[in-house]
């Protein structure tokens, strides 16, 4: 805070300065350096990252619960007290107890239920902190060897690209290009350490479980394609990036690549979200 020749507080704010990053060509060169949005100049509070992940996920997350009638479908009686039996709800006929929850085939004793809240509520401001928090992560080149991203020494990130990048179609041509920008590693890392996932849901479609590694940001839906068949690699469009894109499991510091014209539109929407 500065003070005004009379002593007293001064109510201008004094933003932290833009930073610069260099824009990379295909073959890896640096063509230019761009400077990129202030938001990328917040501090990192991953508090606040972790906080919206997590009501993200939360608020996606589907009610589930049991039958109203699991466990109840049976024709039961009690024959009363004094007969010498505990009082469990027995079939007809029968000394097979049923129904009870301490009984084969009775009704759960605490099922989950329908109608249970899952939702998290976060505040709009403490949304879009994290948001520009999550994207001033990706700078950190700390950060990112702390998620487990193997990339090279100095390099500068994020990694901004020049707009060919969201033309590649072809897989190969996509490692070709990791390659020249010594990313390829990061990528054999996923390959490597996707093991079997343990428990119920190899049950459920969720066979496998893949470390996440690079993030490519584009322009608009459908660009860059040859980057999804990768192991761990998102390709996400601007427009629908999210902090738990920039920070998945609420771990800021993911090794993000944008394109130019990504990097334009980001601009362009974080000032459209300024209050």
């Amino acid at each position: 805070m500065t003070t005004t020749p009379h002593g007293r507080p001064s109510e201008v704010e004094h933003h932290p300065p833009h930073h610069r990053a260099p824009v990379l060509a295909l073959d890896g060169s640096s063509t230019e350096h761009v400077q990129l949005p202030l938001a990328f100049s917040e501090p990192v509070r991953p508090d606040l990252i972790r906080r919206a992940v997590l009501a993200a996920r939360a608020n996606r997350r589907q009610a589930y619960g049991t039958s109203p009638t699991a466990g109840l479908r049976h024709s039961v009686q009690w024959s009363g007290k004094g007969k010498g039996v505990s009082r469990t709800p027995r079939l007809m006929d029968s000394m097979r107890g049923a129904q009870a929850p301490n009984t084969v085939g009775g009704r759960p004793a605490h099922p989950p239920r329908t109608d249970r809240i899952w939702t998290l509520k976060i505040n709009t401001k403490e949304r879009k902190k994290a948001f520009a928090s999550a994207l001033a992560a990706t700078r950190e080149e700390r950060l990112a060897r702390a998620r487990g991203h193997a990339i090279p020494e100095g390099l500068t990130l994020p990694l901004i690209v020049e707009p060919g990048i969201e033309a590649i179609r072809e897989t190969r041509e996509a490692v070709s290009l990791l390659d020249r920008l010594n990313l390829a590693s990061d990528v054999e890392r996923a390959q490597d350490h996707s093991h079997l996932r343990a428990g119920r849901g190899k049950r459920r479609g969720r066979v496998r479980r893949t470390p996440r590694s690079l993030l490519v940001v584009t322009a608009g839906p459908g660009q860059a394609s040859g980057f999804r068949n990768l192991p761990g690699v998102d390709v996400v469009d601007v427009r629908r990036l999210t902090t738990e894109d920039l920070a998945p499991g609420g771990d800021p510091g993911r090794v993000t690549i944008f394109s130019r014209a990504a990097l334009s539109s980001l601009a362009e929407r974080l000032e459209g979200q300024k209050p």
